[in-house]
């Protein structure tokens, strides 16, 4: 009897010891082994108020994890239970339990993009916004005062203010929130490069250098241009000259411009017309990339008062009246 007894001690321990054995064998798979999710990923979203238990059974459900209480009893172990994040997930090829638990711990979503691209207006980037499928809605068709009111700014004209760049952003920002980002980053780098700008430039203020950051950026395409563009027209200001420059023109127009610049056009007093009226515009016609406000803040010396497009994309610079109008002869007179 005794020894039944021992016999069964024994092969219960051996049991319970293969048992061990086994969810340790399992656990450490399961640990190591990633997620079955193709080739492709596996794009999850995780709704508010989402628990662990939940995602792992909807992983399970997908074919992805085997054993959805390893993950539960992975995340009670690690004390995370509780703070998992809602959102948009995408889960790369590769990824092992371990790796997706602190992936909607931390709330590392999926991320979409918009690009504001430089030489754009403000119509064109609300236009981007409002198209964005991935930006929630809540400006609608309002006024563009009601707008810069909403962003915190109710006295500042939009034009120029929003830097040019790729931003990215989970599903359901808000278009604010998107434009308070892409203000607050032309913000900052206007207020670096003005702090780092040449001695005796002829702006009162930053917003000044933004305008014409702005009129550089519509001149030129080349980046090595930027700075000598810039210098021709802060000497134009400093020796008391009108800018003369057609962008400004074009935008004076607004609509009604029809891709054809007209020497009436060049006449009609306009704000924005830098032909009829001596120094800068108003506001800034565009928004400016980092190259133009550089080079707006620290333009290129020399002697160069005017430019003309020698039909390529590049410029060809006269220090004298004389030069550029034979340089208009010969670049565009002669080529039409």
């Amino acid at each position: 009897m005794r020894k039944s007894f021992l016999f069964s001690l024994v092969f219960l321990g051996f049991s319970m010891g293969l048992l061990v054995l086994w969810v340790k064998f399992e656990y450490d798979r399961f640990y190591h082994t990633p997620l079955k999710v193709g080739q492709e990923g596996l794009h999850l979203v995780v709704p508010s108020g989402a628990t662990v238990r939940s995602v792992a059974t909807e992983l399970h459900q997908r074919e992805a994890l085997e054993y959805p209480l390893y993950l539960v009893l992975l995340a009670r172990w690690q004390g995370v239970a509780r703070d998992i994040k809602a959102g948009e997930y995408d889960v790369q090829p590769a990824t092992t339990p371990p790796q997706f638990l602190r992936q909607i711990v931390a709330g590392k979503v999926k991320q979409y993009s918009l690009t504001l691209v430089e030489g754009w207006t403000f119509s064109q980037v609300m236009k981007a916004v409002q198209n964005s499928p991935h930006l929630r809605q809540t400006l609608g068709e309002i006024p563009v005062s009601e707008i810069m009111k909403r962003l915190g700014y109710p006295q500042e004209h939009p034009e120029g203010r929003f830097f040019p760049d790729t931003y990215f952003f989970p599903r359901g920002t808000t278009d604010v929130d998107f434009l308070q980002r892409a203000y607050q980053l032309m913000a900052e780098h206007l207020a670096r490069e003005w702090g780092d700008r040449t001695p005796g430039l002829p702006y009162q203020n930053s917003y000044e250098a933004l305008i014409l950051a702005s009129i550089v950026e519509r001149e030129t395409a080349l980046p090595e241009e930027l700075s000598l563009v810039a210098g021709v027209f802060t000497r134009r200001l400093q020796k008391g000259m009108r800018l003369q420059t057609d962008p400004t023109v074009i935008y004076g127009l607004g609509e009604r411009f029809d891709g054809d610049l007209r020497r009436r056009d060049l006449r009609e007093d306009t704000p924005y017309n830098t032909y009829t009226r001596s120094g800068l515009p108003p506001t800034p016609i565009c928004m400016p990339s980092l190259g133009a406000l550089k080079a707006a803040l620290r333009p290129a010396g020399g002697e160069a008062l005017y430019f003309v497009a020698r039909g390529d994309g590049s410029h060809y610079f006269s220090a004298t009246f004389e030069e550029h109008r034979a340089a208009v002869q010969t670049y565009q007179l002669d080529r039409n």
